[in-house]
């Protein structure tokens, strides 16, 4: 069984923790039909979700969706926005401020992927619950 939620966040203030809220929310209420999410799974989701978030809200000017599924393998988490600018991907640098969003996304992930699509770009995340 897949379960699927979406939102649009059009620069509304603290669209993060909206999202994050959704998320958190998303996995809460998927227990009953699928299997539990353990804290940490819930954590590392969350922080997917605000860094993709955060990311598309810097980088473009447009409305942006989020989309959320999840199957008993894994949370796959979808950001689209307005903008063609791919997310970048820098080395470890300890002494760099910022910058680090996508390093410690892939690092969470099971997969990772950003794409230009028409009107914008889709990145997608996939948390693995084993």
């Amino acid at each position: 069984m897949v379960r699927h939620w979406r939102a649009n966040y059009d620069n509304v203030p603290d669209s993060v923790g909206a999202a994050r809220d959704l998320a958190r929310a998303f996995l809460t209420e998927a227990v009953d039909e699928v299997a539990p999410v353990s804290e940490r799974t819930m954590q590392d989701v969350l922080l997917v979700v605000s860094e993709l978030v955060t990311n598309a809200a810097r980088h473009d000017g447009g409305p942006r969706m989020l989309d959320l599924a999840r199957t008993t393998e894994a949370v796959e988490v979808t950001v689209w926005d307005t903008s063609s600018q791919l997310p970048t991907r820098f080395p470890p640098d300890p002494a760099r401020v910022g910058g680090h969003g996508i390093e410690i996304v892939t690092h969470l992930c099971s997969a990772f992927e950003a794409a230009t699509v028409p009107g914008g770009k889709r990145v997608h995340a996939r948390v693995a619950l084993a």
